[in-house]
């Protein structure tokens, strides 16, 4: 039994194949959302990248500006934005406005940006990214909270008097630092008192740097004097679940063959990279789950051993499996999973037993009653001589 609720959720990169309408890829990534909300998930989170075709979403902030109409009490996150990217009053400011359009339901999630193509384009180098994450943190995080800066940073941004004038919706503006097998994620997070958004929680490396980096932001915050939070620990990871284990396979094989021709054309070299495993063989090394409810509350399990009592299951969308059958699979993680995982049953449960165990007194009552409901009729039923009298 957990000491915290496990929220769930949705990250979506996206990926879509080359083949597709970007107009109709974007609707359905907004209708998840709304589907997600319906199902009471807590998050959802939308990413950001300019290059290699498949993952065609440029700006979280649009995405949730849109889903944020559709939906009530999901919460949305931007997953992330690549701060070295962007001037950081301009980041500031959509953010600030972003969490008005919410409502005070958006989580800021910041990272240094994944695709070195995406860098490439902008004149940056890559290698300077995690750098530059720490001074967009530095600065974003100052200006939300209302200060005024000037500051310089050569090639990249020069503030004169910069300030946000619209301050966030919500008074502590939740924010997530980005973290996959380096520990510049751990140190952030600790550095600026953020959540974690753990998006290699389970692949080979990402599984052991989880611990790892956790440990590490634990003892950066106590060296500050306050300790890191559980659950604000993200922790990301595919999963895709039916009825059965063989029905689960079927409806993902031809999507996850698709999304290989984009890791191919990205990362073909790297011999650790998922081009080179076949489904079964990351199922087996428990990188991926595609099965059961009962296979998704193993992997939760081995995930709470990194990380006791984290936050938030959230979902890798990878666009592996068609819309309908992916919607199943979260109705039945929300309907099964996470009933399972907080023991949100287990009264329902000892009264299910409880009435096992008494029934047989119970019917007695029953039994009792009903005799005593016949004997008190047969009682006041009037006899045929006092019948008589009465004519």
């Amino acid at each position: 039994m957990r000491n915290v609720k496990l929220r769930a959720g949705v990250f979506l990169a996206p990926f879509h194949p080359l083949d597709e309408s970007p107009t109709l890829a974007f609707e359905r990534d907004l209708e998840l959302a709304e589907y997600a909300d319906q199902l009471g998930l807590a998050e959802f989170w939308y990413g950001e990248h300019h290059t290699g075709g498949y993952e065609n979403s440029a700006s979280p902030e649009l995405m949730i500006a849109a889903a944020a109409q559709r939906t009530k009490r999901i919460r949305l996150g931007t997953g992330v934005v690549s701060l070295p990217y962007h001037n950081p009053l301009m980041t500031a400011n959509r953010v600030a406005q972003l969490d008005h359009l919410t409502f005070g339901r958006l989580i800021f999630g910041a990272g240094p940006g994944l695709l070195v193509s995406d860098a490439h384009m902008l004149g940056l180098d890559a290698r300077l990214s995690r750098d530059k994450l720490d001074s967009g943190l530095s600065l974003i995080t100052r200006l939300l909270r209302g200060e005024w800066v000037t500051e310089a940073h050569p090639g990249w941004y020069d503030l004169h008097d910069a300030h946000c004038q619209v301050l966030p919706y919500q008074q502590e503006l939740e924010v997530c630092v980005a973290s996959t097998f380096s520990p510049n994620g751990g140190v952030l997070a600790a550095k600026y008192r953020a959540g974690m958004l753990c998006l290699a929680s389970t692949m080979m490396g990402g599984f052991d740097a989880l611990s790892t980096n956790w440990k590490i932001a634990c003892e950066e915050a106590a060296s500050e004097g306050w300790r890191m939070n559980p659950s604000g620990i993200r922790c990301a990871t595919d999963i895709h679940i039916a009825e059965t284990r063989d029905k689960a396979m079927d409806q993902v094989r031809r999507g996850y063959e698709r999304y290989l021709l984009y890791i191919k054309n990205q990362s073909e070299q790297l011999k650790e990279s998922p081009a080179h495993k076949t489904l079964e063989e990351l199922i087996e090394a428990n990188e991926i789950v595609v099965g059961t409810p009962d296979d998704a509350i193993a992997q939760i399990g081995r995930l709470d051993q990194k990380v006791p009592d984290f936050g938030c299951l959230l979902v890798l969308d990878k666009n592996w499996a068609d819309t309908p059958d992916k919607k199943r699979s979260l109705e039945m993680l929300a309907r099964y999973v996470l009933p399972e995982v907080n023991g949100e049953n287990t009264n329902r449960m000892r009264s299910f037993d409880w009435a096992r165990e008494n029934r047989d007194g119970f019917i007695d009552v029953i039994r009792t009653s009903t005799q005593r409901a016949f004997d008190k009729h047969a009682a006041n039923k009037p006899t045929s001589a006092t019948v008589g009298q009465e004519g």
